[in-house]
Parts: C-alpha cells; structure tokens; sequence
C-alpha cells in the first residue's frame, strides 16, 4: 500500500509522527511537507494570514504538488492532517483518479482561531475525516462529511518515552509544570498556581505576553527538554483548549508516555482514557480543587510515584501510539 501524508515535519508534528508509524508497519510513504504552502515574504504571509482567511500564500500552487505528486506516483491513500493547504477543487481531481482521501483533524475548524473558509470547502471533500474531538462530529457531518470518525491524540515512542538522563541544571524542576500554548482560558489557572505560592515552569507559545506568567515561562521546549521537564516535575498539569472545544490534548497521552505525574482536567474524554479518579490520574474541576489537589500530590511523594508509574503503563500498554491510529484509519478505509 502507498500512503502520501499531507502535514509538517519537526519537533512533535503530527504529520511526520504518521511517517514514522507507516515506515514502521512496512508502507510505501512520502511526506509533502505543507509548511512550504506558506512561504513568501513575512509581509505577504502575514498579509495573507490576517485578511484573506489564514489562506496559506502558495495554497493553489502547493494544491497542484500534491496533485502532481498523486498523479505521478498513484498513492492508494492520501492523508492530510490538520487544516491542510489542499483546496477543493485539488481533492476532487485527486479522488477521481481513485485516491481515497483521509484527514486527521488536529484542530477545531470552528475556532476563530483557525477558521479557514477555503478549508471549509474542502472538508467535505474527503472520503473521511477523524476528528479527535467528540464535540465537533455533528457539525462535520452538517458540512457535508461524507464519513466522520472519533479518533483520540496518541503518542510516538520515538519522541516520548522517559528520559533517564538527569538533568544538567536545576532549571527543568519544577512542583508544577505545563507544555502548551498561553490560551487566555488557561491563563487563570497557571495565576493561581503562581498565587498559591507553587512552583511553576510553563513551555510554549506567548506566556512571556503575559504579565502574570512571565516570570515562570521558560521558553518554548524541544523535544528533549519536553522529556526531561515532564521528568524532573512534581506535577504534570493538564488543561484542555476550551476554544479549540478539546476534551484532551495531545499532552493528554505524551505527558504519561514521559513518566508524568498527572493532574488532569476532569472531561469524559479523559475519563475514558484514564479511568476513574485516583486510578491513574488525580481530575479536578475547578481551580480550587486544582489547587487543593495539586497541595495534595506535592505532599505524597509515595502516590506521586505510583500514579505516574499507572499512568505511563495505561497509556503504553493500551494501544496508543500514531502506529495504533494510522492502522485504525486503514482499517476503517478497508471495511468501507
């Protein structure tokens, strides 16, 4: 079987994630790197960014790549991930030459933040779409999805397992640690925390922005430091997009996989994946419990241990890696 993915290489990208997972199974894969939809000059991407609908600048010509790319070495599968730069148009010329045409839909399309109309277009082009979010189902199949599939994050076991380097500093440990991006609705829990008197170490996207942050922002982390972070911490605070309308996170199954402690958001999607409260997890459901959860934890070294040890064998033993999920798409696209 010939798979062409569609998504971005570096750091943890999902599209290079399901690279390594169809190497992996013994699949014939390209990559078509879709960063290259949006080069041009800082000023004309963002210009195209801002004012025509977070179009990518080089949508039509990276449309016809892929096009070219399929055309040339006949895939049976496509697979795009997230807000592909592939019009509609490019889908359909694609799927009559009977490529069945998959995509993973990292993002809630629906988020101010990442609407796209041109994607919107395009989306009920697919033959499939996997959303890893339960909230968004009935709306894709409102925009004429012809197929919509629940689909859970994962992790990749070439990127997060647990780091058994010390490390080299005192800078990575933390009482309290959080990877992501500094969505306002995230902003008063990690206040709190700070307010309480914890420890804090936020990685990732505009923590610096905020004055109440700033002082417990340590960059954005690379993979290592990810895994060395997740590692040296008391606490791995999960708290999912509620823009993005997320009942998990990719850190969600990545955190565990490094050996973390969890201190989850309560939602049923997480219930699904870790059971119930204290099994492998600690939930809360507000910031106070948050916080009374999180004083908790940091007083029990013994059961921060075993949690963390829970957690990771949930997570590693139960079918969770992007090998696990890319064979569940083929299998799906088979049985139909």
């Amino acid at each position: 079987m010939r798979l062409l993915i569609v998504g971005n290489r570096g750091g943890t990208n999902v599209g290079e994630c399901f690279e390594r997972a169809a190497i992996a199974s013994g699949l014939e894969v390209r990559l078509l790197d879709a960063q290259k939809a949006m080069q041009a000059p800082a000023w004309l991407r963002r210009f195209n960014w801002h004012f025509r609908g977070h179009r990518p600048t080089r949508l039509v010509a990276f449309s016809r790549a892929v096009h070219q790319e399929c055309d040339q070495w006949r895939p049976d599968i496509l697979l795009t991930t997230g807000h592909s730069p592939v019009t509609q148009q490019c889908l359909a010329r694609i799927r009559s030459q009977g490529v069945v045409a998959l995509n993973y839909l990292t993002d809630d399309p629906w988020n101010r933040i990442h609407y796209c109309r041109w994607f919107m277009e395009a989306v009920g082009e697919y033959d499939f779409v996997f959303s890893p979010r339960r909230a968004n189902m009935a709306q894709l199949k409102a925009a004429r999805c012809k197929a919509v599939a629940y689909l859970p994050f994962a992790y990749d076991p070439y990127l997060h397992f647990v780091e058994r380097t010390n490390p080299s500093t005192t800078e990575c440990d933390s009482e309290v640690l959080f990877i992501g991006g500094a969505d306002r609705d995230r902003l008063p829990y990690c206040h709190a925390i700070i307010k309480a008197g914890l420890k804090l170490s936020v990685y990732g996207d505009y923590w610096d922005r905020y004055s109440q942050t700033r002082s417990c922002f340590r960059g954005y982390a690379d993979v290592r430091v990810l895994r060395v972070a997740t590692a040296a911490a008391n606490i791995c605070l999960c708290l999912v997009r509620r823009s993005n309308r997320d009942g998990h996170v990719m850190r969600s199954f990545e955190a565990p996989a490094m050996g973390g402690c969890m201190l989850i958001e309560d939602t049923p999607e997480h219930q699904e994946i870790f059971g119930p409260d204290g099994e492998v997890v600690l939930y809360f459901r507000s910031i106070p419990e948050m916080l009374d959860r999180g004083r908790w934890l940091l007083q029990h070294e013994a059961e921060r241990k075993r949690l963390a040890a829970a957690a990771y064998l949930r997570i590693t033993n139960g079918r969770n890696t992007y090998a696990d999920r890319l064979k569940t798409m083929l299998q799906t696209t088979v049985r139909r």
